[in-house]
């Protein structure tokens, strides 16, 4: 499932490296590429609201593989039409099918895993959808360079990643139990148990059952309730540079091929960022708090994110600055979005509820990053793209006030406890 979602990201991230030869080719402005990520964004949240539930009752492996083939079916008919709308629909089909992957994931990781190493485990896992991201702008960058043309972008990753969905579909399980009956890992080892299941073993109800069963406890739970919040602002942050990097570079005076190559940075770092926040968590969190450090590693991207801003009306005069600026920020923002559907989704919901709890968190996240999408290219179009990193600085400083608060809950509740 590592590399299966590394392909997810090979068939999702090649669009952003495609925008610049979609506005050269037909002459879109960034407010009408913003409407191709926008609309796809929604698609995506909806997937992920209506699908992760699937994923507590058909399996992780199953709705896992059924998202990577439709979206591999809906890159090839991507680039089959050019007109805008026919763009949009087709890319809208791919995200819907992508939204399936991670709760999938999280699905399998918690039937494989105790919780005691969810902070670890997550954050290992979660290295598939930053190198994935990495390895996609390599990737397109590579094919514009061999002169593929734009709709090359689309067909390659696509036929790549046929051969990625053979690899999971062969070599990842389910479960423990598809290697040996009636033996299971993640759901009775450890002692650690969720908030979900903590909060039911308290109440008259169960936290198990079908996904709406499942929803409605969650929502009993303040920590769920505030992830949730999270999770909207942390996304805006993080599509901005999942979707936007190599317009912006191309837009600053860069070539299409290293403008493609420096937008790795981003989820480069991002990887280094959230395997050492996971580790650094599951040993260090002062009675299971990750929020405490997830507000203090955020604080570095709104210095980030302001410099760039500050940089901008000097162009590449500052080029390397910007890029390094770039993978700080990307090692200070990926660290704690990876936690948010992450391992707090298995903290709070346990394997039992991990797909609807993840689905609801991405769900709710996405939304923010459809306003992400169109607030850059309406933002980008008609101030520039400085105004657009001040407001991203602005909006981080706001996420921190939230984590911060979420902080300052866990400790008061711990201290109650122990009182």
């Amino acid at each position: 499932m590592l590399i299966g979602y590394i392909g997810y990201y090979l068939i999702r991230g090649n669009l952003p490296v495609a925008l610049p030869l979609l506005s050269r080719e037909f002459g879109y402005t960034n407010l009408e590429l913003g409407k191709i990520l926008t609309f796809s964004e929604l698609a995506y949240a909806l997937g992920k609201l209506t699908t992760g539930p699937y994923a507590d009752t058909l399996g992780g492996k199953k709705i896992f593989m059924m998202g990577m083939i439709g979206g591999i079916v809906f890159n090839f008919l991507f680039p089959l039409h050019p007109s805008l709308l026919y763009f949009t629909v087709a890319w809208c089909f791919v995200r819907f099918f992508l939204s399936m992957g991670w709760g999938g994931i999280i699905k399998t990781i918690g039937e494989w895993y105790e919780p005691e190493r969810n902070g670890t485990i997550m954050g290992l896992i979660s290295v598939n959808f930053q190198f994935g991201g990495v390895l996609a702008s390599l990737f397109g960058g590579l094919l514009i360079g061999w002169g593929v043309g734009w709709k090359g972008l689309f067909f390659w990753p696509a036929i790549v990643v046929t051969g990625f969905a053979v690899l999971s579909q062969l070599l990842s399980k389910a479960s423990p139990g598809d290697l040996i009956p009636d033996v299971v890992f993640g759901k009775n080892a450890g002692t650690k148990k969720s908030v979900l299941s903590l909060e039911a073993a308290h109440g008259a109800r169960s936290a198990h059952g079908g996904g709406l069963e499942i929803a409605k406890k969650l929502f009993e739970v303040p920590l769920f309730r505030q992830v949730l919040v999270f999770s909207f602002f942390i996304h805006i942050l993080r599509s901005f540079f999942m979707f936007w990097i190599p317009k912006f570079m191309v837009d600053l005076g860069m070539g299409t091929v290293n403008a493609a190559f420096s937008s790795a940075v981003f989820p480069l770092a991002g990887a280094l960022g959230t395997i050492g926040l996971g580790w650094y968590t599951d040993r260090f969190a002062k009675d299971g708090d990750r929020s405490a450090a997830m507000w203090k590693m955020l604080f570095g991207s709104v210095i980030s994110l302001a410099i760039i801003g500050v940089l901008i009306p000097f162009h590449l005069k500052f080029q390397v600055a910007i890029i390094v600026l770039l993978a700080f920020s990307g090692f200070f923002i990926y660290g704690p979005y990876s936690m948010s559907a992450g391992c707090l989704s298995l903290d709070i919901a346990g394997p039992e509820g991990a797909g609807t709890c993840t689905g609801l968190i991405d769900g709710i996240g996405y939304i923010g990053g459809a306003v992400a999408a169109w607030g850059t290219g309406a933002i980008s179009d008609a101030f520039g793209w400085g105004e657009v990193f001040f407001a991203l600085s602005g909006f981080s400083l706001l996420t921190v006030a939230w984590v911060f608060h979420m902080s300052r809950w866990a400790q008061k509740k711990s201290r109650m406890g122990a009182s």
